[in-house]
């Protein structure tokens, strides 16, 4: 073959490799834009089958349902805890969405009371309902607990905000009878209400709270059992029932942790504490207790005031107190349910608000000194 031929040869193989990289190169952009086309598509499917999700989660649950819920929402309750009892009541299908759609929106002022509410209504008519304060139906009375309250400050809370009388309520909340009925009836409520250490069988179990009353509810019986009920349900809420070994211990931690926390933030740390000493073990010596075991709330705990024998008194005990000092609020519940994993043995309110933890007793004895000086 001669050159020349050679040369035409190459020319076209070299035309024909060309040819073949545009044709490739054709295939290559053909992909491409399809497989940008299918992300494109892909997306908004995602997207609009995520804004149809969201959408859906705002619509009613059952628009045909004329069922109505009852619904009560306490004093204080945040949002996400609105929206999770509306969630359990199957009134919203999510309460992350319900929560954030409520902060988006920019809505608040909700009214705490008991609502009827129903499947058939969207998430804005609830939280129209919930901002217009539109109760189920009218309350012969209304009371308001606050966390931390005795046993004898309730009852003096409920005559005062009723027709009851306060001895009426006393009595009741001391029959023998009565509290065999409440054992029977709730999981919470055991024998160890009726040992003679006891001052108040009901301490502690008599939940905190705004209640309001009907007329058939006007009774020392039914108020005090609609206080149990709303503890147990509470008490479920806050901690695995299953992991309790026993309510009238768990109820009594709580109630320590209630008169010891001057915020929320410190509970689960002061609940950490009470675990450390009990394990170690070690008295608790906890104020309240002393106060309580007086039957007298004072501001200082004095050294005179430790002396007294009394099972209630943690500084004369070992262990846990006879029962709760206190009917304790939600947040405690959760403290005692989850306590901080620490070391620390002691604790230190300052004048000023703050709280300091220590391991040692050479610690705690510093920072109170720098106070106390």
């Amino acid at each position: 073959m001669s050159k020349k031929e050679q040369k035409k040869l190459k020319k076209e193989e070299h035309k024909r490799k060309v040819e073949e990289r545009k044709q490739e190169a054709g295939t290559v952009r053909k992909i491409v834009l399809a497989v940008v086309v299918i992300i494109i598509l892909v997306l908004a499917a995602a997207g609009f089958g995520a804004y149809r999700y969201i959408a859906g989660a705002l619509e009613p649950m059952d628009e045909e349902s004329d069922e109505t819920v009852e619904v009560e929402i306490p004093i204080g309750s945040s949002t996400g805890g609105i929206a999770d009892r509306l969630e359990e009541n199957n009134l919203i299908s999510n309460a992350a969405i319900f929560r954030y759609y409520v902060r988006l929106q920019g809505e608040s002022d909700f009214q705490a009371g008991n609502y009827e509410l129903s499947p058939s209504m969207s998430a804005d008519e609830i939280i129209m309902e919930l901002q217009e304060g539109t109760l189920y139906e009218d309350y012969a009375a209304s009371f308001v607990v606050p966390e931390g309250f005795w046993a004898e400050q309730i009852y003096n809370r409920i005559a005062e905000e009723t027709d009851i009388a306060e001895e009426e309520i006393q009595e009741t909340a001391r029959d023998e009878e009565f509290l065999e009925s409440l054992i029977e009836e709730y999981s919470i409520v055991t024998e160890e209400i009726l040992t003679d250490e006891i001052r108040e069988p009901l301490e502690g179990y008599l939940f905190p709270a705004r209640y309001d009353l009907t007329e058939e509810e006007l009774s020392a019986e039914e108020v005090l059992k609609k206080m149990v009920t709303r503890m147990e349900r509470e008490l479920e809420n806050a901690a695995e029932a299953s992991s309790v070994d026993s309510f009238h211990e768990f109820l009594t931690k709580a109630s320590i942790i209630e008169g010891e926390a001057r915020n929320d933030d410190e509970r689960p740390a002061i609940a950490g504490v009470i675990e450390n000493r009990l394990r170690v073990p070690m008295r608790l010596q906890m104020d309240p207790t002393v106060q309580y075991a007086h039957g007298e709330q004072f501001s200082r705990t004095l050294i005179t005031h430790t002396e007294i024998e009394s099972p209630y008194n943690t500084y004369h005990v070992d262990g846990l107190p006879a029962g709760p000092i206190n009917n304790p609020g939600y947040a405690s519940l959760e403290a005692a349910s989850d306590p901080d994993g620490h070391n620390y043995l002691y604790f230190f309110h300052s004048p000023d608000g703050e709280v300091y933890f220590n391991e040692t007793l050479d610690e705690h004895n510093a920072v109170v000194g720098e106070y106390r000086e």
